[in-house]
């Protein structure tokens, strides 16, 4: 392309719709640019420990004529391109759980290898990581909420720039609270530091109840801490001393 030539200002002819449809919440279907659908169906972590899995989802998107198998930034595989009508039956021959990829709630619950799998790992991310994907995974919230672990100092799972991250040592996990992307980038504070895995899930779980009863509807948690003020929100997470910080 020479250096003159102006981009045309128009959306590709491929992308011209007329469709009305949006995001279907209750079929975990996000809506494209071209009018059919991505499905995300939920894989904990990432991890696929039966390649038979594989198989059914390639073998999904080629019985529907799906445009991509796209993997996501959320540990999915994604199938890009399905056709409304199809959605249904996706699903079906699936026979996978939708992963939370839109709405208010806690979407992704993302987590590394960890001592499970990886030399660097300092902490059981996957074993975290699995039992907070068990117990949140899809619950409503004020706004997205978005949980990273990491086994150790490297925060493969950006769990500073996310809503509640945990980051592994070899003292026990530092854990970060308020971080977020988007148009306002927020980075994470720190609340507690060599927290044992049960104090991890105790204190995520004051977080999540304050944030439920107090928060404005589409206010994420960083929003929120900075409208409350950090101080009075650590004052609540962290009113006893059994908890280190």
């Amino acid at each position: 392309m020479e250096h003159n030539q102006e981009m045309p200002n128009r959306m590709d002819e491929r992308f011209q719709h007329d469709n009305t449809d949006r995001d279907m919440l209750e079929k975990g279907a996000i809506l494209q640019r071209d009018g059919t659908y991505a499905i995300a169906p939920h894989l904990p972590g990432g991890i696929i420990t039966d390649p038979e899995l594989l198989i059914r989802l390639a073998e999904t998107a080629k019985k529907y004529n799906c445009a991509a198998l796209k993997v996501t930034s959320s540990q999915r595989i994604a199938l890009v391109g399905l056709q409304k009508d199809d959605i249904d039956a996706a699903w079906a021959d699936l026979d996978m759980k939708p992963g939370a990829a839109i709405g208010l709630c806690v979407r992704s619950v993302k987590f590394c290898p960890g001592t499970t799998f990886c030399k660097r790992g300092q902490q059981d991310s996957v074993g975290l990581g699995s039992e907070i994907d068990n117990k949140y995974h899809g619950m409503t919230m004020p706004s997205k909420f978005k949980i990273g672990i990491s086994g150790c100092p490297n925060q493969c799972m950006d769990s500073m720039m996310i809503d509640f991250g945990a980051v592994g040592t070899p003292r026990g996990y530092n854990v970060f609270i308020g971080g977020n992307g988007g148009l306002k980038p927020r980075l994470g504070q720190p609340l507690a530091e060599h927290q044992t895995p049960e104090q991890v899930l105790e204190l995520l779980g004051r977080v999540v109840d304050y944030y439920r009863e107090q928060a404005n509807t589409n206010e994420r948690l960083g929003r929120f801490i900075e409208r409350i003020g950090f101080d009075t929100f650590k004052t609540v997470m962290l009113p006893e001393k059994s908890i280190h910080h």
